[in-house]
């Protein structure tokens, strides 16, 4: 039985999620009715704001999994009661991101033509198959663990979820790898850095929903499980800033991708600034000394970290969506092109709110979903402890 406080505090937090769902849609109604005019894309930076959230919850449901994923396919006992919430997390975000993503076509009414007329050589076709058979394979995995009858089968459900998760994160990296009309992009590095990125992104939001609804309820983390799971998520934010050095690295190891590279790592402006402060040091070195300094480590320092990796994440997607879109197409390579159009020009990218409200509505949909998820199945890992009183 739940307690009256409690039944009053889910009804809020669902109020509180469904008004920024409603904004959300209310924004892409905005956008519906007025055209992208009220935005800030044009015809060169096509994927804005709403993208760079949509990319993130996508890739993050992704990473989220690798929670069950070590419980239930490498058997850490440790993990094993956090496997549920890891996959209704997994469900949520991907829902969310799904929702932005969709929103955003432009002509969100023909979604059913993508739906319903396949495209084998596209890979934005095959990412359509790669999303719904997520949803559907980890809900068989829930099911599997939620039902006592079925548990024998959640190591094979896990198994393919975990699967296909890997797949499922190469494709949305592929859709920039195998974009050969963006200089930026074009790189077979995308898909593995995707993959490793989804790991301390994922980590980052488990971590941050978990400490808060123990927060909620005034329980603690054991210890020993807390530490465990900050340094493995320190772990994943050092491979993930490894491959992102990588990454630049292979780029400035080629001619044609100097300029690009000197762009986004010096002269792009805000770019820059984004990389380096956003990503690197508040996204990367802030929390990895938050989760190794000795004097700094703790229940606080994790969730602290958690939020900072986000703000990280978000920082280093918005300088490569919008940042790779608006560095100039080298068309004619060694020409000098000019035209009224603006051919070889920076584009300038300019959020608006609208479009910063449609993001927001998705993560407000991811919420919406989480928390019905815990109220009616009641998806609260059980390993935790009541902290002694003072």
């Amino acid at each position: 039985m739940k307690s009256p406080a409690e039944t009053r505090n889910f009804w809020l937090l669902a109020a509180l999620g469904s008004l920024v769902t409603a904004i959300g849609l209310g924004a892409w109604h905005y956008m519906e009715v007025h055209g992208h005019i009220v935005t800030g894309m044009d015809n060169q930076v096509v994927w804005g704001l709403p993208h760079v959230f949509a990319i993130f919850m996508i890739v993050s449901a992704s990473g989220v999994l690798n929670i069950a994923s070590i419980g239930s396919v490498f058997g850490q006992s440790a993990y094993k009661p956090r496997a549920p919430l890891s996959g209704l997390l997994c469900v949520a975000l991907l829902m969310g991101g799904l929702m932005v993503l969709m929103l955003d076509l432009g002509r969100s009414d023909r979604i059913i033509v993508a739906a319903t007329h396949f495209n084998p050589t596209s890979v934005f076709a095959w990412n359509i198959i790669l999303y719904s058979g997520m949803v559907g394979i980890v809900a068989v995995y829930l099911f599997t663990m939620m039902e006592r009858r079925f548990n024998p089968y959640s190591k094979h459900a896990g198994l393919a979820a975990f699967v296909w998760r890997f797949i499922l994160t190469t494709g949305t990296g592929s859709i920039f790898a195998f974009l050969v009309a963006r200089q930026a992009y074009q790189s077979a590095l995308l898909a593995p850095l995707f993959i490793v990125l989804s790991f301390g992104w994922g980590l980052a939001v488990f971590l941050l929903v978990q400490s808060s609804m123990f927060a909620w309820t005034k329980r603690h983390l054991t210890p020993k499980v807390e530490r465990r799971m900050a340094k493995l998520l320190g772990i994943f934010i050092a491979a993930s800033l490894y491959l992102v050095a990588v990454y630049h690295f292979t780029n400035l190891y080629y001619a044609r991708q100097t300029a690009f590279e000197a762009f986004i790592l010096r002269d792009g402006g805000v770019f820059p600034q984004l990389f380096w402060l956003g990503y690197v040091v508040i996204g990367s070195l802030i929390p990895l000394a938050l989760l190794f300094h000795p004097a700094m480590a703790g229940e606080k320092s994790t969730a602290i970290a958690s939020v900072l990796v986000i703000l990280g994440a978000l920082a280093w997607l918005f300088v490569f969506i919008v940042g790779g879109q608006s560095f100039p197409l080298d068309i004619f390579p060694g020409h000098v092109v000019t035209s009224s159009f603006g051919d070889g020009q920076i584009a300038h990218y300019t959020p608006s709110l609208p479009e910063f409200l449609l993001g927001v509505g998705g993560v407000g949909a991811a919420f919406l979903l989480t928390i019905v998820g815990i109220r009616a199945l009641n998806y609260m890992p059980p390993d935790d402890y009541i902290a002694p009183q003072a």
